[in-house]
């Protein structure tokens, strides 16, 4: 397959929030196999580029394109089997049982109407939850309910239920957010063999450091491309005075990008 028919692209891409351009003029790849982080300050146009590439949010001008056709062309049903999104605070029932929720993402039921049926009997369907769960290391816990679960375990949950749809790419907005470090980290793991294993992985974050475990990264300033690459290219002083107004220094440990915000910051 050529690596349009394996990609999610963005084509001058420009997207209004109320009357704010909040996106503007965006161009760019997103493929298969490879973990992008969007990173950039509050009100870069992060969020705003994610629903956009889901086709939540409409388009001012400019265009996506998923596998080489432009996102509209994809029905309602055929992009829902292709793109799986976990958005920001994803709320879970708390009564619910976990293997429940992670069957939601076969598009079992809406729990917020009270519709949460138990797992699909279909052979499809119960293998995909187990995998999932499986994936996400959520199984040995696949009876209990969500509310009795850790803010990282629910994270992990959310993930499952998200790859339960067997999506070709996979995108999170601030999926670490309200993490502690233990966990965040340890979500970007699984983000990475996610990626590893032939998803698209595209996550919004804001922490830099775990950012630069990333394969490609996107930077974002006043809803335009500032850089993107790989990670040491866009991690750079000038990049992050640019758009954080942030004097920093940018180091190398153990082979991982570590970035360390001068005395005084700015």
């Amino acid at each position: 397959m050529t690596s349009s028919q394996t990609s999610l692209v963005a084509r001058d891409l420009s997207v209004r929030a109320g009357k704010v351009m909040a996106v503007q003029g965006v161009s760019t790849e997103f493929r298969r196999s490879q973990l992008t982080a969007i990173i950039g300050p509050n009100g870069a146009g992060k969020s705003t580029l994610l629903r956009a590439l889901m086709g939540l949010d409409a388009a001012a001008s400019g265009a996506v394109h998923l596998a080489g056709k432009p996102l509209h062309a994809w029905s309602r049903r055929e992009r829902a089997d292709r793109l799986a999104y976990l958005a920001q605070g994803e709320a879970l029932p708390p009564t619910a049982q976990v293997r429940d929720v992670v069957a939601l993402g076969r598009g079992a039921g809406d729990w917020r109407w009270g519709l949460l049926p138990p797992l699909s009997e279909h052979q499809d369907d119960t293998r995909a939850v187990e995998q999932a769960m499986r994936r996400t290391d959520v199984l040995p816990f696949a009876g209990r309910r969500v509310e009795e679960l850790s803010g990282g375990e629910r994270q992990r949950v959310s993930l499952a239920r998200a790859l339960a749809a067997e999506p070709g790419f996979l995108l999170l907005d601030e999926p670490t957010n309200h993490l502690d470090l233990g966990y965040a980290a340890e979500l970007i793991e699984y983000l990475r063999c996610e990626a590893a294993g032939g998803v698209g992985v595209v996550a919004v974050l804001h922490d830099l450091t775990l950012a630069s475990q990333a394969d490609w990264l996107l930077l974002l300033h006043k809803g335009e491309v500032l850089a993107q690459g790989l990670p040491e290219q866009v991690l750079t002083p000038d990049n992050l005075h640019a758009a954080y107004n942030l004097r920093a220094s940018v180091l190398r440990h153990s082979g991982r990008l570590i970035v360390v915000p001068a005395v005084g910051g700015r």
